[in-house]
């Protein structure tokens, strides 16, 4: 008998709100969200869900949307599903939930996407010392190709996947989450950069009430009162999976995640029709929203037998995954390196974080030679199918990293060659830029002395 359609577990209508949804989405974690459906080991099921913002992103000739863009909203994301054996039983705590991803993409009817980067003064990101305005570029979806009347010349397939992916933490863990967060948010360096590197605040992102969205618990009862202030933000990766932002995590693939509570409560979330390794802009992949065809596998024990703890407790993992058989094929790379060397000059020791800023700088004033500007430049290596590497971390004092970009994206021969870089009528400066609003803080910019202009 041929399988069965994979039932719908959590529908989406985009014209509605997400705490309109027929089930509730959620934004934070927390051991107590209570799960919207059951789904059971082995069965082919679908969920779907809201782009990230839950559709304050919309598809106009304004980025003004992403400089006012509350961050506290951050992720809307559809579960959490209580995974049962074929008996009925629950998953339990310290097992490990294999969850492979059978199918995905956009949801019929709202195939497009966006890519931006935030204002240094709300929400910033990897080059917002570089990069301070608020831009945004909207992609429209031809099958497995997108492209961009922002970006122009460019077009590439998407390696589609889930921004997120993870299981409830449980009161211990949740506990030690916001434990080192806090430490780290009221203790860390008062310099404007991180460590002396990235231009980044804050340090965490803490737990708050703000735009506080916990599924089937009423807002203003005593129950949500606690978990509000309880919960985990849902920026960072962490133990349970969470955040990762992982672009290989494609059709094909499979997650195994630990499990910290009674029935694993799987959520998913922030999907990307495409995404650069390092998402470097911040809103930096294609968001969009989409679906997940998932099927689940509890390993019983799985954790202690499979995942050794890097900390002082067993909960103190990480997922591990397999990566799909199918991605975009890709035959001509240009990679542009980065060492441990900021743009003053200075040295750091080892510094993986600087040498990733600098390949992706490197990038982006060369590509800028061929007709686009720096921000087209910085948003597309944000969400095409680039290939980011740590390629030297032992030889001091200098780390190397790497960023290999597709030549195929582009429309014109973008290699090095004899002679100046060719200008002819294609090459000149394309318009439309990217959308963008003015920046209106007062933090200081970063100038390369030797960039181009």
């Amino acid at each position: 008998m041929a399988p069965l359609t994979p039932r719908v577990v959590v529908p989406i209508d985009v014209r509605k709100k997400p705490w309109e949804q027929k089930l509730p989405l959620h934004n934070r974690w927390h051991p107590e969200i209570p799960p919207v459906a059951d789904v059971t080991e082995g069965e082919l099921f679908r969920v779907e869900m809201v782009d990230w913002t839950g559709g304050q992103v919309t598809d106009n000739d304004s980025a003004a949307d992403i400089k006012f863009m509350d961050l506290s909203i951050t992720h809307y994301l559809s579960g959490p599903l209580r995974v049962l054996d074929p008996q009925g039983v629950p998953a339990q705590p310290g097992d490990l939930l294999a969850v492979e991803i059978c199918n995905l993409g956009p949801l019929p009817g709202d195939e497009w996407g966006y890519t931006a980067t935030f204002d240094r003064e709300n929400g910033g990101g990897f080059l917002t010392d570089h990069f301070p305005s608020a831009t945004k570029a909207i992609w429209y979806f031809e099958g497995i190709y997108a492209y961009s009347p922002h970006i122009p010349g460019v077009r590439f397939p998407g390696l589609t996947h889930p921004g997120i992916v993870g299981t409830a933490p449980s009161v211990e863990l949740l506990n030690i989450w916001n434990e080192r967060e806090k430490k780290l948010a009221e203790s860390g360096t008062g310099s404007m950069k991180l460590c002396e590197v990235v231009h980044q605040r804050p340090l965490a992102n803490l737990p708050t009430p703000r735009n506080c969205l916990l599924g089937k618990i009423k807002e203003g009862t005593p129950e949500w009162e606690q978990i509000a202030n309880e919960a985990a933000r849902t920026i960072p990766g962490r133990e349970n999976g969470g955040n990762c932002d992982i672009k290989n995590l494609s059709r094909g693939s499979k997650v195994y995640l630990p499990v910290f509570v009674e029935g694993a409560n799987l959520s998913t979330g922030d999907m990307h029709f495409s995404q650069g390794d390092g998402e470097v802009s911040f809103c930096g992949a294609i968001e969009m929203s989409g679906f997940l065809e998932l099927k689940c596998e509890i390993i019983k024990g799985g954790m202690k037998e499979y995942l050794t703890p890097m900390g002082p407790t067993p909960l103190h993992v990480n997922p591990i995954f397999e990566i799909g058989p199918v991605e975009p094929r890709f035959s001509e790379w240009l990679v542009f390196e980065g060492i441990s060397v900021d743009e003053t000059g200075q040295q750091h020791f080892l510094d993986a974080t600087v040498a990733y800023k600098r390949a992706v700088l490197n990038a982006i004033d060369y590509i800028s030679r061929f007709g686009y500007s720096k921000e087209q430049v910085y948003i597309l290596l944000s969400c095409c199918p680039c290939e980011g590497r740590i390629s030297g971390i032992v030889d001091s004092p200098n780390a190397v990293a790497t960023l290999a970009i597709p030549t195929a994206i582009f429309d014109q021969d973008i290699r090095p060659r004899s002679g100046k870089v060719p200008q002819g009528p294609r090459l000149i400066k394309r318009l439309p830029d990217v959308l963008r609003c003015k920046y209106d803080g007062d933090l200081p910019i970063t100038q390369n002395p030797g960039g181009t202009t």
